[in-house]
Parts: structure tokens; C-alpha cells; sequence
């Protein structure tokens, strides 16, 4: 009798093949490395062929390998077509969306509001945090997609708008003015180092005035006219504004907001989830522009 492909070892093939190694895969398809590895090393064994050549780091494609690639990815397609049109189940899966916390609103809540009306048994885990931080979860395969705010993305980053970075400060506040000047960041906020780049090319004194991992207790200290901090232009925390210094503190440029998506993600819930990031995204910046 003919000899059967395993679907799910071919899953994790091409899972392995896109992303590169078997621990960023793992982490893609919410498996353990070891499974992943034993589904590999049975598709080996099942064709009789050395499918990877093991490097440094990484896992390259044979020449047999690279062969089987393509053929994957349509035996793969076509099941999960035959699926889609034959049972009647909605589809199932879980998501995990990375956001930074000032990007959040007003897209993100509608968007899965939306995305929960059409998809109801996918499940989409909001995460918030520092973009830092998502990057290298989204590198080690804790998150499926991630946002950023960063000067430049890197490869595999879609770039859906850019913000100016402003200085923010407690409403009618007086913080920005007092010497050395008070900031308000956790250590992890990528628009920290810019900041204190910036005040030190201006020659400008300043000092930290928080040292915690609560950005709630960062934004009661802003607001408190306690310190000073900065954030990407129409994000403004309740009892902040911007502040107008009129050629007092320097210029903080602008940041991309970044759109980054695992090799390995796919299905009408995934693109439905892309397709509206990048409209609100896009249409919000569209908006500001013509403010």
C-alpha cells in the first residue's frame, strides 16, 4: 500500500522551513520543541531523506527539502480548503496580538469587538507592552502579531504611519519648566533613550523621577505635574496635555508605527485581523494629517 504523509509533521515542516528553526516554530504553533523536532525527525524518517541541514542557530533546507517545501504548502491549502467548505464548524485558533499600551486606543477594542462577531471561536489574547519587549517575544514565537513604535523597522516590519513624538506634561502643569527637568519612563520604553538623547545634545539637566514597572503610576506622575515624559502625538493620558514650550525643550522627531506578522500565520481570521490594523491605522493618520 502507499505510504500517507502525516498533515500536522507537514505543518511543522513548513513551520520550521518559514521561521527559520525549530524553538521560534515551536513557539508559532503553541508546541514544545521536543514535538516539534519528533515530527521532523518521523517526516524524515518517513521519506527517507534529510530534510534540514543543521547550522549555527538556524536550519536550512536541503535540496530535497526545498522540493518538499512546495508540495507542503498545497497539500496543507487544499486540506484546510476541503475543511473551510465541507464542515460546518466556524473557524477555530487562538491569536496573539501584541499592542504597545499608547497605541491601544481607540482601534484596538473595536477591531476585536469585530473581529469576535465574525470569528467567535478563534481566539484573539490582547497582549500590552513595551514594543522591546514584544520584538523579542515575536522573535521567540510568543506572539503571533505585534505593532511597534520605532524609528525604523526591522526586516519583516510594514511601516502604516508615522507620528511625531511629543513631550507631554500634566494639564496647565509647570513640571517642564523647572530644572533639572523630571522624566517620567520605565527603563524599558523605547522612547526613553531618545529623550535623554535629545535633552543632552540641548545641554538641558534632567533626572529621573520614577523607577517602577507601573506605566499607571508613571501617568498619575505626569499628571501630578511631577514629571515630564513624552508619547507618540494624539495618545494623551487623562490630566496630560502637550506641552507647549515653545522652543524650550528640543525637538523628539518621529516614530513608524509597525505592523510585523509570523511567517506561519494564516487564515481568513488572520487576514480579516491584518486587513483592519492596517485600515484604522492608516485612515487614524489620515484623519491627523488633515487636521
Amino acid at each position: 500500500m502507499p505510504r500517507t504523509l502525516d498533515l500536522s509533521a507537514l505543518r511543522s515542516f513548513v513551520a520550521v522551513a518559514e521561521a527559520g528553526g525549530v524553538t521560534r516554530a515551536a513557539g508559532f504553533m503553541n508546541l514544545t520543541q521536543s514535538a516539534v523536532s519528533m515530527q521532523i525527525k518521523r517526516l524524515e524518517e518517513a521519506l527517507g531523506l534529510t530534510l534540514f541541514i543543521r547550522a549555527a542557530r538556524r536550519m536550512a533546507l536541503s535540496p530535497e527539502g526545498e522540493q518538499l517545501l512546495a508540495y507542503a504548502r498545497r497539500m496543507i491549502a487544499l486540506n484546510d480548503e476541503v475543511m473551510t467548505k465541507l464542515t460546518c464548524a466556524s473557524f477555530e485558533g487562538e491569536i496573539r496580538l501584541g499592542v504597545p499600551h499608547d497605541i491601544v486606543y481607540p482601534a484596538i477594542p473595536g477591531i476585536l469587538k469585530r473581529l469576535a462577531a465574525l470569528f467567535p471561536r478563534v481566539r484573539i489574547n490582547l497582549v500590552s507592552s513595551f514594543t522591546l519587549l514584544m520584538k523579542d517575544s515575536f522573535a521567540r514565537g510568543g506572539l503571533d502579531v505585534i505593532m511597534t513604535t520605532e524609528t525604523q523597522p526591522d526586516a519583516g516590519g510594514e511601516i502604516l504611519a508615522w507620528r511625531d513624538l511629543v513631550w507631554i506634561g500634566s494639564t496647565g502643569g509647570t513640571a517642564w519648566q523647572r530644572r533639572p527637568l523630571r522624566l517620567g519612563f520605565k527603563d524599558t520604553c523605547i522612547f526613553r533613550p531618545t529623550v535623554q538623547a535629545a535633552l543632552e545634545k540641548a545641554g538641558l539637566p534632567w533626572e529621573m523621577a520614577f523607577d517602577g514597572e507601573s506605566e499607571q503610576a508613571i501617568e498619575a506622575t505626569v499628571a501630578a505635574d511631577l514629571a515630564i515624559s513624552a508619547r507618540l502625538g494624539g495618545t494623551m493620558p487623562v490630566g496630560t496635555e502637550v506641552i507647549d514650550a515653545r522652543g524650550a525643550l528640543p525637538e523628539l522627531g518621529r516614530l513608524a508605527i509597525c505592523l510585523y506578522a509570523a511567517p506561519t500565520l494564516r487564515g481568513p481570521a488572520a487576514e480579516a485581523l491584518m486587513s483592519e490594523l492596517r485600515r484604522a491605522y492608516l485612515d487614524a493618520t489620515s484623519a491627523m494629517a488633515a487636521e
